[in-house]
């Protein structure tokens, strides 16, 4: 699903901040990503998701390598990614029911095939009394339920998720890993980054730890 083949990552003429990343993701795998707070857990998250180029060596996805993806392609491979970021980039101008169900609209589905899906998960992650609510009046635990909920909506091949339980209490945080492990059962790759320990102790999975600019497995 993922591999690193020599990743480097520097901005501008600064440091490298990530070097020499050698790391495979299986394909139906469920990992975490940790290390303490600008190790650049956010950086590699985002070459993944293809916001961000790597400085040098390759990072191929679903058996592509991506440095040679032509222009036009990036956006048929984010479609296959599901991806929650730490500032949710939720849309203003859209219900909390409309920007979850954003991914079905983009690949065309009908209202009527996705309405009841969308219903449902909103319960599941407790944003059922704010399916018609904007944005501008939602708390900040209550915008990353809905950017978790709009991630998973459309059962992505690969889920990238930057601190998803940051802003909610535990019992809730443990219910939305549940949420992430039952899509994993359907063959969604998952990978959390978190520097939560007590997630790390209670759901166990490979930890991928980020430290100096490179990785181990833990």
């Amino acid at each position: 699903m993922v591999r690193f083949e020599n990743v480097g990552l520097r901005y501008g003429n600064g440091p490298e901040i990530l070097k020499d990343l050698n790391l495979t993701l299986e394909t139906g795998s469920f990992n975490f990503l940790t290390g303490a707070s600008g190790a650049g857990k956010t950086s590699l998250m985002r070459m993944l998701f293809l916001a961000l180029k790597p400085t040098r060596g390759m990072i191929s996805l679903f058996g592509e390598n991506t440095n040679g993806l032509r222009r036009g392609k990036v956006p048929d491979v984010r479609r296959r990614i599901g991806v929650v970021f730490q500032e949710f980039r939720l849309l203003d101008h859209l219900t909390t029911f409309e920007n979850v169900a954003l991914p079905l609209r983009v690949r065309g589905n009908k209202l009527k095939d996705y309405r009841d899906n969308v219903l449902e998960l909103l319960d599941w992650v407790g944003l059922d009394q704010h399916t018609n609510a904007y944005p501008a009046v939602l708390s900040g635990g209550e915008k990353q339920r809905a950017a978790i909920a709009r991630a998973v909506i459309s059962s992505p091949e690969l889920l990238l998720a930057d601190e998803p339980t940051g802003n909610v209490d535990p019992a809730l945080a443990l219910r939305l890993m549940r949420l992430f492990q039952q899509l994993n059962q359907f063959g969604t790759t998952v990978l959390i980054a978190t520097h939560d320990t007590h997630l790390l102790d209670t759901i166990k999975a490979p930890v991928l730890r980020l430290e100096d600019g490179r990785t181990t497995w833990q």
